[in-house]
C-alpha cells in the first residue's frame, strides 16, 4: 500500500521529556523529534495520553507544541491533541490554539461523563465545525469510560467527509473495526491505537498506528508497519513478534512509566514522569533492560 494520506503508517504519540527536576526537557524534545523523523517514522503525533498531556500547563502545551512544530520543521506532518469532556471548552481551545505548522488534530471520546452516542456524535459536530485541519477521532473506552460506535464513527466519516478523515481505534474490538472499514468512505483512515495489535489490524484494512512503542524503537517498528501496509506479512511478522515481548513489558505498569524507562536505558532521556504517573518499579525496569538487550 503507498502511503498516499498523510496519517498513513506510522505515527508515534510522542512522550513529553522532563529533567530530574520535573521540567520539560525542550532540548531532549527537539533531539526526540529529529530521532523519529530520523528513524522512519511518518507523522508525529503531541499533546498525546504519552505525553502526560494532563500534567502539563496551558503555556507548557503551547510551548511543547511550538518546539516539536519547529524541530520537524515541516518534514513530516505533526497531530496535536485537543480533546475533552466539556463540549464549549473544547471547541474554544481548538479555536483559540495556535496551530501554525501542524496539519491536524486528534481528539479523544468525552470522558467520564459517558455521553450517548447521540452526545458523542454532538460533540465532535461541534468540534468539526470550527476545526480548521483534518480531524482524527480517538476511540479509547479502556480509558474514557465508554465507546464511540462504529454507527457514530460512520456518520460522522459520512456528514463531516473531509474534516473528520480517521478514527485511532484503541477499543481492541476486532468486530467493530471491520464494520467500520467495511463501510467507511474510501478515504476515511482506521488507525491502530495499540501497538500490539496493529499487524492484525493492518490484515484486516487498517492504515497504520498512532504508535507508543515506536518512541523507542523508531525504525524497527516503523518497519514493520511498512512491510505490512505493503503486503510483506513474513517479514512484518517477523519484526513484530521480534517485538513482541517488549510491547506488552511496557504496558504492565501504565503509560508511559515503561516506554520512558526503556529510553533512559538507551540514553535518550531521564526516567522522569509527572504524579500521579511514577516510573517503573525496578522489576519491570530489569525486565526491560533486559528484553531491550536482545534488540540491538
Amino acid at each position: 500500500m503507498a502511503l498516499t494520506h498523510q496519517f498513513t503508517g506510522t505515527g508515534v504519540a510522542m512522550v513529553t521529556p522532563f529533567n530530574q527536576v520535573g521540567e520539560v526537557d525542550f532540548d531532549r524534545l527537539i533531539l526526540h523529534t529529529d530521532r523519529l523523523i530520523k528513524n522512519g517514522i511518518n507523522y508525529l503525533v503531541v499533546l498525546g495520553t504519552t505525553a502526560e498531556t494532563p500534567t502539563l500547563s496551558a503555556s507548557e502545551k503551547s510551548d511543547v507544541v511550538r518546539c516539536v512544530v519547529d524541530a520537524c520543521g515541516s518534514r513530516v506532518p505533526i497531530i496535536v491533541g485537543a480533546g475533552g469532556n466539556d463540549t464549549r471548552s473544547v471547541v474554544e481551545l481548538v479555536k483559540s490554539m495556535d496551530l501554525n505548522g501542524v496539519n491536524g488534530l486528534l481528539s479523544v471520546a468525552p470522558y467520564y461523563n459517558k455521553p450517548s452516542q447521540e452526545g458523542m456524535y454532538q460533540h465532535f459536530a461541534a468540534l468539526a465545525a470550527v476545526a480548521d485541519l483534518p480531524v482524527m477521532l480517538y476511540n479509547v473506552p479502556g480509558r474514557t469510560g465508554s465507546n464511540i460506535s462504529a454507527e457514530t464513527v460512520l456518520r460522522l466519516a459520512n456528514d463531516f467527509h473531509g474534516t473528520i478523515v480517521a478514527v485511532k481505534e484503541a477499543s481492541g474490538d476486532f468486530e467493530q473495526v471491520m464494520d467500520i472499514i467495511e463501510k467507511k468512505p474510501e478515504d476515511f483512515l482506521v488507525v491502530s491505537g495499540d501497538d500490539s495489535i496493529t499487524l492484525p489490524m493492518i490484515a484486516i484494512g487498517g492504515d497504520g498506528v498512532v504508535s507508543v512503542i515506536g518512541n523507542a524503537y523508531p525504525a524497527l517498528f516503523s518497519t514493520m508497519v511498512s512491510a505490512a501496509l505493503d503486503g510483506s506479512f513474513e517479514k512484518a511478522r517477523e519484526l513484530h513478534y521480534k517485538l513482541s515481548s517488549m510491547m506488552k513489558a511496557i504496558f504492565k505498569e501504565g503509560n508511559p512509566a515503561g516506554v520512558k524507562a526503556s529510553m533512559e536505558i538507551q540514553g535518550w532521556m531521564e526516567n522522569v514522569l509527572r504524579l500521579p504517573l511514577v516510573p517503573a518499579t525496578g522489576k519491570l525496569y530489569q525486565e526491560i533492560r533486559d528484553l531491550d538487550s536482545k534488540l540491538h
